[in-house]
């Protein structure tokens, strides 16, 4: 899986920084991209001293990107709360 290589791929070296976590040039988020690839090699420390790294997305518009894997937004599956009735349906 192209994602974990230790390599980057060659696609990653034309890539811009975007802080909003979303293609600077169309606006699609991550999930649009037809490529990923995450530098797992060269994590960067804070200052609350938490390892953050580089994740790079080939978007569907053909602009490639990175964002800080820290600056994602979080999830809306995180933010999903169970009530009884779902935790009941579960078991």
């Amino acid at each position: 899986m192209e994602a974990f290589d230790p390599t980057p791929p060659s696609w990653t070296s034309t890539a811009s920084h975007s802080i909003n976590f979303f293609c600077p040039r169309c606006g699609a988020n991550a999930h649009k991209a037809i490529k990923v690839w995450i530098n797992r090699r060269s994590p960067v420390i804070s200052a609350d001293y938490r390892r953050k790294w580089q994740e790079f997305y080939l978007c569907e518009c053909d602009f490639v990107w990175w964002a800080w894997n820290s600056d994602r937004p979080e999830s809306d599956l995180a933010k999903r709360e169970f009530n009884q009735e779902e935790a009941d349906d579960l078991s």
